[in-house]
């Protein structure tokens, strides 16, 4: 995709991957929107970045969705690219999660993680498909390659995301719009809570890695450890998701 003169939209883009792909865009020369749940943090986004456009929206909500599109293609209605970012991720033992009485709890991860961007990228695709140029770029995960079993609805999800963004590709392959799918490993951010990532790769350095991704013209693209699992044979797959498990069944035990 072209780096700099687009209108891009990217969910959960207040903090985190998110905001960080949103100041790469901005110093790219672009027009960069963002939205999320939290007003007072988009505040803090926009303090961080002038010039940055916000919007309240929550994800999990169909109506703000439709909301969303249908404020975006109005008011900026040169928009061209959408970033499906904004994600969460639990960490549970399923003999222990209450699922009768707090199936709600869980269901928020699926809807988040799965129903948002389906559906985003189903309201803008044939909107973008009348651009001279547009893409849409899925935020999925390593974890879609090589299963955390600690988070198997986080990891499912985007697995599944993985799997939506290939057929989108091909469905838009013979439109101006790139599909784009970006897998990161584990990120130093707050995803899934404070502290639960400070092990992972530094933002800064994987989201200009990202951008050298776009800047090539990969339609898929890890960084650091997920770069590898992303073609893992399935016997390379079976035993490394059995290693990480071992690895960290005790946070959940």
């Amino acid at each position: 995709m072209k780096l700099s003169g687009n209108t891009i939209l990217i969910t959960g883009g207040s903090a985190g991957i998110g905001l960080a792909f949103a100041e790469r865009f901005i110093q790219a020369g672009n027009q960069v929107i963002v939205c999320g749940r939290r007003e007072e943090v988009l505040r803090g986004a926009q303090e961080k970045l002038p010039g940055l456009i916000t919007r309240p929206c929550d994800m999990n909500v169909e109506s703000e969705r439709v909301a969303l599109f249908d404020w975006v293609t109005e008011s900026y209605p040169e928009v061209n690219v959408l970033v499906n970012n904004a994600g969460t991720q639990q960490r549970f033992n399923v003999l222990k999660a209450d699922a009768k009485h707090d199936w709600s709890y869980f269901n928020q991860e699926i809807t988040t993680n799965l129903d948002a961007p389906f559906h985003l990228s189903m309201l803008f695709a044939p909107y973008f498909a009348g651009k001279e140029q547009a893409a849409i770029i899925n935020v999925t995960s390593g974890l879609a390659f090589t299963p955390f079993a600690i988070a198997p609805i986080y990891s499912a999800t985007k697995a599944a995301l993985h799997s939506f963004t290939m057929s989108l590709r091909h469905q838009l392959s013979d439109t101006s719009v790139e599909v784009i799918e970006v897998a990161p490993p584990a990120v130093n951010t707050d995803l899934g809570g404070a502290g639960l990532h400070t092990h992972g790769e530094p933002l800064d350095a994987f989201a200009d890695g990202i951008f050298k991704g776009l800047a090539e013209g990969k339609p898929e693209i890890g960084y650091g450890t997920s770069a590898d699992r992303l073609r893992m044979s399935r016997d390379e797959v079976d035993v490394y998701t059995a290693n990480m498990y071992q690895a960290t069944k005790g946070m959940i035990e």
